[in-house]
């Protein structure tokens, strides 16, 4: 029986997590594993949004801001456990995006972008400047994860990254499959039809607004998600989580690796979270560097890497 795609993509992405380690040399690549996932878990959200979509974000490193924060404040000032603060996150990252998206997606094109980029900028100035409540551009600690007791009576560690690879890795698939339930779901060829033509898919009954502030509440989740378990992950987060700079590398990531593709997405943030750790001694021109294989991709290979490296091997097979 042939598989289908969804089922395809899941078991590869099973597959890699499960045998990726046994290539490891050190400890060292549990965390960059780990990374990778959680950047990977943002990137889906960014495919839901401008992949399915077809509409453009600048500011999605916010909602991973309110995330990290959301975690290392709550158990602080409202004595809400660890790990319920990943939730709490993502209910006011979702809540913040259906109240900003409404006015927001009104816009269109790079007018949508620079909204979006506002935002995410309001979100880093607030961070950086209530230093009472976040402790400012230092950076505030987070709790535990509040597992601890339970996890070790099963012979699982918080301090070891063998953990932390598992259990983001496990997020992602799990973020994976959800994305791709999406595309199969009505909801879903609502969202590819209005990424054709909003005007298309007006004139056949599709509410243009309410999917399109359908497909940024999700990728604001996944944002939230993702900067909740970076924080949990480090112990520690800082404003930087919720800059320009990283809501440009969300983008990027998914655009690199195929925006249309979660598989795709996923393997262009592995490839833009592992260059910094090839590049090091090359620092000084490692964005350098970055921008020219951005460059190089979009002319020659513009469906992302791994779309059109697929589709020349399709091509070579027949």
């Amino acid at each position: 029986m042939k598989l289908s795609a969804k089922h395809a993509t899941l078991i590869v992405l099973v597959a890699l997590v499960a045998l990726a380690p046994l290539v490891f040399p050190s400890n060292f690549y549990y965390r960059v594993g780990a990374l990778i996932f959680v950047n990977s878990i943002a990137v889906i959200g960014v495919v839901i949004l401008t992949g399915y979509a077809g509409q453009v974000s600048l500011g999605q490193a916010g909602f991973a801001g309110i995330g990290g924060y959301a975690c290392a404040l709550a158990p602080a000032h409202l004595g809400v456990p660890p790990a319920l603060s990943v939730v709490l996150g993502a209910v006011i990252s979702g809540l913040l995006a259906f109240l900003v998206g409404r006015p927001i997606l009104r816009l269109k094109g790079y007018y949508l972008g620079v909204a979006t980029l506002g935002f995410g900028i309001l979100v880093s100035m607030v961070l950086n400047n209530e230093r009472e409540l976040t402790r400012g551009p230092d950076g505030i600690e987070v709790a535990d994860l509040g597992l601890r007791g339970l996890l070790k009576d099963v012979g699982l560690d918080l301090s070891n990254g063998q953990f932390w690879y598992f259990f983001c890795g496990l997020c992602m698939i799990v973020g994976a499959w959800l994305a791709l339930n999406i595309h199969n779901s009505p909801t879903g060829r609502s969202l590819r039809a209005l990424h054709d033509s909003e005007v298309a898919a007006g004139t056949v009954g599709i509410d243009v607004a309410r999917v399109k502030l359908q497909a940024f509440v999700i990728s604001a989740v996944y944002a939230s998600v993702s900067g909740s378990l970076l924080a949990l992950q480090n112990k520690f987060i800082t404003p930087d989580v919720a800059g320009f700079m990283h809501s440009i590398e969300m983008v990027t990531m998914a655009v690199l690796g195929g925006a249309n593709s979660v598989l795709g997405a996923i393997f262009g943030a592995a490839i833009l979270t592992l260059l910094p750790q090839v590049l090091t001694v090359f620092a000084d021109y490692e964005q350098m560097v970055l921008g020219l294989i951005m460059i190089v991709v979009m002319i020659f290979l513009p469906r992302g890497l791994l779309p059109s490296i697929a589709r020349k091997l399709r091509r070579t097979g027949e």
